[in-house]
């Protein structure tokens, strides 16, 4: 039986059942698929939004193997070749449950299923979670009342709407001051305002933003609230160091605070998360319940690039094969819903 799917760029008809269902189409869950492929297993990816995940907001990237700079939106169009040209399946849709420890058909020896949104139902044997995480809020007042309207968490999707202005970039890793390089030659000004007295971003970034005369910074401060009518019109900053509170013109602010993990479809109860809500998994990617595995962003770890987001896909893939493709090892006849 067959589902119909709408939305572009997506296959007409998905089996109701498949090897591994991997939840989350960006570098990860991309990789998973290619590796689930290859090792003659059938897959199917889900994306809610854009396949390429977080790849598709970043204008340039210099670190991935094999291409000196290329765009965020042209790798993450090639990885979904690669995997399409493999045979995996693209499903446009929201995860809404995962039930694990379905009374398992011989035959077929898939207990887990993933249940989408729109009530469909999709069988596995195994599920990859690689649905990535969000970006990190501020937090602020005016921050939610100005969203898309001066508050921005894109450079590359909303910098043009910036040209000649003066912008404040929040944070100081690598996207900040990537990004903040970024629009450093669209806008007038850009403020990169950090809590700390020092980036914590690559030299490379550093030495690129240190050298744009349009790129200013204000150390150990922090944006206390975004004010305006129609727009943003001004930030009200505090200095950590002397306490200080002033409010300062701005056309527009770009957040670059951290990431938050897309687990709100998981049993927080049931799965072991790190401090920080991030899933916790073993060196084969695999999490606390036998046949889950996480990863890319989604997952405890130290490093969050697309090159480590390629490398779990490709051995949590590779170890559910192992594990429960080739050898159909169902452990349990108990089900059990693994959503809040």
């Amino acid at each position: 039986m067959f589902f119909n799917v709408e939305g572009a760029n997506k296959k007409s008809e998905i089996k109701q059942q498949y090897d591994i269902v991997i939840i989350g189409g960006g570098p990860a869950g991309i990789s998973a698929a290619i590796y689930a492929l290859q090792g003659g297993a059938s897959a199917l990816v889900i994306e809610k939004a854009i396949e390429g995940g977080q790849m598709n907001l970043t204008d340039i990237i210099e670190n991935y193997p094999g291409f000196k700079t290329v765009k965020g939106e042209e790798l993450s169009s090639l990885m979904k070749e690669h995997a399409e040209h493999f045979g995996a399946d693209f499903y446009d849709g929201k995860v809404i449950e995962l039930i694990d420890g379905l009374t398992a058909d011989k035959d077929e020896g898939s207990n887990k299923m993933v249940v989408m949104e729109n009530g469909k139902t999709i069988k596995s044997k195994a599920i990859i979670i690689a649905s990535g995480s969000n970006p990190r809020k501020l937090e602020v007042k005016g921050e939610e009342e100005f969203s898309s309207r001066g508050v921005s968490y894109c450079a590359s999707c909303d910098g043009h709407f910036f040209k000649n202005k003066k912008v404040a970039v929040v944070g100081g890793g690598n996207t900040a001051v990537e990004e903040a390089v970024y629009l450093s030659n669209i806008a007038k000004e850009v403020y990169i305002i950090h809590r700390r007295d020092k980036l914590r971003a690559d030299k490379l970034y550093q030495d690129r933003a240190f050298s744009r005369k349009n790129i200013k910074f204000k150390w150990s401060s922090v944006v206390e609230e975004i004010k305006g009518k129609d727009k943003v019109e001004s930030l009200v900053i505090k200095n950590l160091k002397n306490g200080e509170v002033y409010e300062e013109p701005f056309d527009g602010v770009f957040v670059f605070v951290g990431l938050v993990p897309e687990t709100s479809f998981l049993n927080a109860d049931l799965f072991d998360f790190d401090e920080y809500g991030f899933l916790i998994t073993d060196e084969n990617m695999e999490t606390n319940i036998k046949g889950i595995y996480a990863a890319g962003d989604i997952r405890h770890k130290e490093i969050r690039q697309i090159v480590t987001a390629v490398s779990d896909g490709a051995i949590a893939a590779s170890h559910a094969i192992r594990e429960y493709i080739n050898e159909d090892q169902i452990s349990s006849t108990e089900s059990i819903n693994l959503t809040k």
